[in-house]
Protein backbone atom coordinates (compact mmCIF):
# COMPACT_ATOMS: atom_id res chain seq x y z
CA UNK A 1 0.00 0.00 0.00
CA UNK A 2 1.48 3.85 -1.02
CA UNK A 3 2.28 5.31 2.08
CA UNK A 4 4.42 9.04 2.79
CA UNK A 5 8.00 7.91 3.42
CA UNK A 6 8.93 10.01 6.51
CA UNK A 7 11.89 11.03 5.31
CA UNK A 8 11.83 11.94 1.53
CA UNK A 9 7.84 12.45 1.29
CA UNK A 10 7.88 9.88 -1.35
CA UNK A 11 5.29 6.74 -1.61
CA UNK A 12 6.89 3.60 0.14
CA UNK A 13 5.50 0.26 -1.70
CA UNK A 14 6.55 -1.44 1.41
CA UNK A 15 3.19 -1.64 3.49
CA UNK A 16 1.61 -5.35 3.01
CA UNK A 17 -1.80 -6.34 2.17
CA UNK A 18 -4.21 -3.70 2.81
CA UNK A 19 -5.48 -1.56 5.48
CA UNK A 20 -5.18 -1.45 8.98
CA UNK A 21 -5.83 -4.44 11.41
CA UNK A 22 -8.19 -3.41 14.41
CA UNK A 23 -6.39 -3.94 17.08
CA UNK A 24 -3.92 -1.66 18.24
CA UNK A 25 -0.87 -3.55 18.04
CA UNK A 26 0.29 -5.17 14.75
CA UNK A 27 1.84 -4.78 11.70
CA UNK A 28 0.50 -1.46 10.37
CA UNK A 29 0.39 0.90 13.94
CA UNK A 30 0.78 0.76 17.35
CA UNK A 31 -1.40 2.83 19.88
CA UNK A 32 0.29 3.96 23.23
CA UNK A 33 -1.07 6.35 26.24
CA UNK A 34 1.30 9.25 26.74
CA UNK A 35 1.29 12.45 29.21
CA UNK A 36 3.86 15.08 28.80
CA UNK A 37 4.31 18.61 28.88
CA UNK A 38 4.59 20.96 25.94
CA UNK A 39 6.75 24.27 26.15
CA UNK A 40 7.28 24.78 22.66
CA UNK A 41 4.87 23.32 20.13
CA UNK A 42 7.76 23.54 16.92
CA UNK A 43 10.60 22.49 18.70
CA UNK A 44 8.49 19.40 20.49
CA UNK A 45 7.38 18.78 17.07
CA UNK A 46 10.53 19.02 15.55
CA UNK A 47 11.99 16.52 17.61
CA UNK A 48 9.51 14.09 17.22
CA UNK A 49 9.68 14.69 13.63
CA UNK A 50 13.96 13.42 13.52
CA UNK A 51 12.39 10.73 15.44
CA UNK A 52 10.42 9.73 12.80
CA UNK A 53 12.99 10.07 10.30
CA UNK A 54 15.39 8.16 12.24
CA UNK A 55 13.26 5.13 12.52
CA UNK A 56 11.44 5.35 8.90
CA UNK A 57 8.23 6.01 10.66
CA UNK A 58 4.91 8.08 11.52
CA UNK A 59 4.48 9.28 15.30
CA UNK A 60 1.05 10.85 15.59
CA UNK A 61 -0.05 12.08 18.87
CA UNK A 62 -3.56 12.38 19.31
CA UNK A 63 -5.43 14.98 22.16
CA UNK A 64 -6.76 12.35 23.71
CA UNK A 65 -9.33 14.83 26.02
CA UNK A 66 -10.38 15.38 22.42
CA UNK A 67 -11.00 11.76 21.40
CA UNK A 68 -14.05 9.08 22.18
CA UNK A 69 -11.14 6.34 23.21
CA UNK A 70 -8.93 4.07 21.09
CA UNK A 71 -11.65 3.57 18.50
CA UNK A 72 -11.67 6.97 17.93
CA UNK A 73 -8.15 6.32 16.88
CA UNK A 74 -8.03 3.76 15.00
CA UNK A 75 -11.10 4.92 12.74
CA UNK A 76 -9.34 8.09 11.87
CA UNK A 77 -6.28 5.76 10.79
CA UNK A 78 -8.32 3.24 8.97
CA UNK A 79 -10.03 6.68 6.88
CA UNK A 80 -6.91 7.94 6.41
CA UNK A 81 -4.71 4.42 4.96
CA UNK A 82 -7.55 4.92 3.28
CA UNK A 83 -7.44 8.22 1.76
CA UNK A 84 -3.43 7.98 1.38
CA UNK A 85 -3.56 4.40 -0.77
CA UNK A 86 -5.99 5.75 -2.69
CA UNK A 87 -4.10 8.81 -3.94
CA UNK A 88 -6.22 11.41 -3.06
CA UNK A 89 -5.17 12.29 0.62
CA UNK A 90 -6.18 15.84 1.75
CA UNK A 91 -3.39 16.79 3.68
CA UNK A 92 0.63 16.56 2.55
CA UNK A 93 1.63 14.18 5.75
CA UNK A 94 -0.02 11.53 7.06
CA UNK A 95 0.32 12.33 10.37
CA UNK A 96 -2.14 15.42 9.29
CA UNK A 97 -4.58 13.12 7.30
CA UNK A 98 -5.15 11.28 10.45
CA UNK A 99 -5.65 14.64 12.30
CA UNK A 100 -8.30 15.84 9.70
CA UNK A 101 -10.04 12.16 10.05
CA UNK A 102 -9.79 12.64 13.77
CA UNK A 103 -11.28 16.06 13.45
CA UNK A 104 -14.18 15.20 11.01
CA UNK A 105 -12.78 18.24 9.10
CA UNK A 106 -10.90 19.49 5.94
CA UNK A 107 -9.34 22.18 8.23
CA UNK A 108 -6.00 21.78 8.91
CA UNK A 109 -6.22 24.70 11.75
CA UNK A 110 -9.08 23.00 12.72
CA UNK A 111 -7.40 19.38 13.00
CA UNK A 112 -4.23 20.94 14.43
CA UNK A 113 -5.94 20.93 17.80
CA UNK A 114 -6.28 17.52 17.68
CA UNK A 115 -2.82 17.06 18.31
CA UNK A 116 -0.35 18.26 20.63
CA UNK A 117 -0.96 21.76 22.49
CA UNK A 118 1.29 24.24 24.54
CA UNK A 119 1.20 22.95 28.20
CA UNK A 120 0.06 19.64 29.53
CA UNK A 121 -0.96 16.84 27.38
CA UNK A 122 -2.54 13.40 27.38
CA UNK A 123 -2.36 11.77 24.30
CA UNK A 124 -3.01 8.77 22.10
CA UNK A 125 0.43 7.94 20.14
CA UNK A 126 0.35 6.41 17.04
CA UNK A 127 3.28 5.02 15.26
CA UNK A 128 3.09 3.82 11.92
CA UNK A 129 4.36 1.12 11.05
CA UNK A 130 5.92 -0.13 14.35
CA UNK A 131 9.67 0.06 14.17
CA UNK A 132 12.36 -1.49 16.83
CA UNK A 133 13.65 1.52 19.24
CA UNK A 134 11.65 4.32 18.46
CA UNK A 135 9.51 3.52 21.53
CA UNK A 136 12.52 3.85 23.42
CA UNK A 137 13.62 7.26 22.00
CA UNK A 138 9.92 8.82 22.02
CA UNK A 139 10.70 7.79 26.38
CA UNK A 140 12.82 10.69 26.69
CA UNK A 141 9.87 12.86 25.51
CA UNK A 142 7.07 11.53 27.18
CA UNK A 143 5.80 9.02 29.59
CA UNK A 144 3.49 6.09 28.96
CA UNK A 145 0.76 5.62 30.99
CA UNK A 146 -1.22 2.15 31.41
CA UNK A 147 -4.94 4.31 32.63
CA UNK A 148 -8.54 3.65 31.38
CA UNK A 149 -8.66 6.62 28.94
CA UNK A 150 -11.75 5.15 27.46
CA UNK A 151 -15.21 6.78 29.42
CA UNK A 152 -17.01 9.10 28.71
CA UNK A 153 -17.69 11.75 31.61
CA UNK A 154 -20.42 14.24 31.31
CA UNK A 155 -18.04 17.19 30.78
CA UNK A 156 -15.53 15.43 27.90
CA UNK A 157 -19.36 14.25 26.44
CA UNK A 158 -20.52 17.83 26.65
CA UNK A 159 -16.74 19.03 24.71
CA UNK A 160 -17.26 16.28 22.39
CA UNK A 161 -20.94 17.51 21.10
CA UNK A 162 -19.76 20.90 20.58
CA UNK A 163 -16.50 19.60 19.05
CA UNK A 164 -18.46 17.50 16.81
CA UNK A 165 -22.01 19.57 16.22
CA UNK A 166 -23.93 16.83 18.05
CA UNK A 167 -27.16 17.82 18.84
CA UNK A 168 -29.00 17.09 21.84
CA UNK A 169 -31.88 15.64 19.47
CA UNK A 170 -29.03 13.00 18.05
CA UNK A 171 -28.58 11.90 21.26
CA UNK A 172 -31.87 11.07 22.33
CA UNK A 173 -32.39 9.37 19.07
CA UNK A 174 -30.00 6.87 19.47
CA UNK A 175 -29.31 6.93 23.29
CA UNK A 176 -26.54 8.08 26.12
CA UNK A 177 -25.00 5.07 25.28
CA UNK A 178 -23.96 5.18 21.67
CA UNK A 179 -22.52 8.67 21.98
CA UNK A 180 -19.37 7.04 20.68
CA UNK A 181 -20.65 6.04 17.59
CA UNK A 182 -22.11 9.59 16.48
CA UNK A 183 -18.71 10.81 17.39
CA UNK A 184 -17.17 8.16 14.84
CA UNK A 185 -19.75 9.03 11.98
CA UNK A 186 -18.52 11.89 11.74
CA UNK A 187 -15.04 10.63 11.28
CA UNK A 188 -16.71 8.88 8.49
CA UNK A 189 -18.36 11.61 6.81
CA UNK A 190 -15.46 13.27 6.21
CA UNK A 191 -15.09 10.65 3.09
CA UNK A 192 -18.49 12.03 2.26
CA UNK A 193 -17.89 15.74 2.09
CA UNK A 194 -14.57 15.69 0.13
Amino acid sequence: MPQENARTGAPREDEGDGGPREDVRGAEYDIFQAVFVVDDNAKFLREVRRIADEYDTHIIFFDADRLAGRDHVTAALRHARRSWAGGDPIANSFEMEALLYAAGTRQCQVAAFFGIHPGENRAYVVLSPPAPGVLERLEELVTLVDEDWEEISPEKRERLAELFGITPEEISVVGEERFRDLVLERVALLDVYR
